[in-house]
């Protein structure tokens, strides 16, 4: 296997979609890596040579900030917004969506398992 950034990306697929397997690299960002390394017609990773795999890792490494130093500076990011008491710091501490999605219906996948209220259920008046 081939590493970049200290992350295995896998042999047996093509390079553009191994190098998605990096945090911080989409398939748009794989293609410009490619061109910028000169690697054409899209080889699986296992057909590229030593010094085309460190084309790319030297263009990844100096160009683009991926893996541990994004996940660091976007946790910084959020812990900022948090201190500075912002909205959007405080839709994160409460672990609530912070851009503007509704929360009435929906948002389960920030605000977890649904949490049931006694006395909640509407009864209907009878005559």
């Amino acid at each position: 296997m081939a590493i970049i950034s200290g992350v295995n990306i896998p042999d047996n697929k093509r390079v553009e979609i191994s190098l998605t397997k990096l945090y911080g690299v989409g398939p748009a960002m794989a293609k410009q890596i490619l061109a910028k390394a000169g690697v054409e017609n899209n080889p699986r990773v296992k057909d590229l040579s030593e010094t085309e795999l460190n084309r790319i890792r030297e263009l990844v490494d100096k160009e683009h900030t991926v893996e541990g130093d994004l996940r660091r500076e976007t946790n910084l990011n959020i812990r900022r917004l948090v201190e500075i008491g912002s909205y959007r710091g405080i839709r994160h501490r409460k672990g609530l969506p912070a851009r503007g999605q509704r929360t009435r219906t929906n948002a389960r996948t920030k605000k977890g398992a649904r949490k049931t209220v006694a006395g909640r259920r509407h009864t209907v008046a009878k005559k």
